[in-house]
Protein backbone atom coordinates (compact mmCIF):
# COMPACT_ATOMS: atom_id res chain seq x y z
CA UNK A 1 0.00 0.00 0.00
CA UNK A 2 1.05 3.57 -0.56
CA UNK A 3 1.12 6.34 2.05
CA UNK A 4 -2.20 7.88 0.98
CA UNK A 5 -3.94 4.54 1.40
CA UNK A 6 -2.41 4.04 4.86
CA UNK A 7 -3.51 7.52 5.95
CA UNK A 8 -7.09 6.91 4.79
CA UNK A 9 -7.17 3.49 6.48
CA UNK A 10 -5.79 4.84 9.76
CA UNK A 11 -8.16 7.83 9.78
CA UNK A 12 -11.18 5.69 8.96
CA UNK A 13 -10.29 3.13 11.60
CA UNK A 14 -9.70 5.85 14.17
CA UNK A 15 -13.03 7.50 13.48
CA UNK A 16 -14.98 4.25 13.60
CA UNK A 17 -13.17 3.08 16.74
CA UNK A 18 -13.78 6.32 18.63
CA UNK A 19 -17.40 6.43 17.54
CA UNK A 20 -17.81 2.96 19.00
CA UNK A 21 -15.96 3.95 22.17
CA UNK A 22 -18.20 6.99 22.53
CA UNK A 23 -20.96 4.57 23.52
CA UNK A 24 -18.91 3.94 26.66
CA UNK A 25 -18.06 7.58 27.30
CA UNK A 26 -18.98 10.63 25.21
CA UNK A 27 -15.53 12.24 25.63
CA UNK A 28 -14.23 9.87 22.94
CA UNK A 29 -15.99 12.13 20.45
CA UNK A 30 -13.24 14.70 21.07
CA UNK A 31 -10.76 12.26 19.53
CA UNK A 32 -13.10 11.84 16.57
CA UNK A 33 -13.21 15.61 16.17
CA UNK A 34 -9.41 15.81 16.45
CA UNK A 35 -9.01 13.32 13.59
CA UNK A 36 -11.52 15.22 11.47
CA UNK A 37 -9.82 18.56 12.14
CA UNK A 38 -6.44 17.12 11.20
CA UNK A 39 -7.88 15.83 7.93
CA UNK A 40 -9.39 19.23 7.23
CA UNK A 41 -6.25 21.23 8.01
CA UNK A 42 -4.11 18.88 5.89
CA UNK A 43 -6.34 19.61 2.91
CA UNK A 44 -5.47 23.30 3.15
CA UNK A 45 -1.89 23.25 4.44
CA UNK A 46 -0.65 20.13 2.61
CA UNK A 47 0.96 19.01 5.91
CA UNK A 48 -0.11 15.85 7.71
CA UNK A 49 1.33 14.56 10.98
CA UNK A 50 0.57 10.94 10.07
CA UNK A 51 2.46 11.39 6.80
CA UNK A 52 5.59 12.27 8.77
CA UNK A 53 5.14 9.31 11.09
CA UNK A 54 4.64 6.88 8.22
CA UNK A 55 7.67 8.30 6.38
CA UNK A 56 9.82 7.44 9.40
CA UNK A 57 8.57 3.85 9.13
CA UNK A 58 9.66 3.76 5.50
CA UNK A 59 6.27 3.95 3.80
CA UNK A 60 6.64 5.32 0.26
CA UNK A 61 4.59 8.24 -1.04
CA UNK A 62 2.31 7.66 -4.01
CA UNK A 63 4.58 9.54 -6.44
CA UNK A 64 7.95 8.05 -5.47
Amino acid sequence: MKMEQYIRAIAGTGILATLGLSLLHPYWLFVTAFIGLNLLQSAFTKWCLMEGILARFGVKKCCE
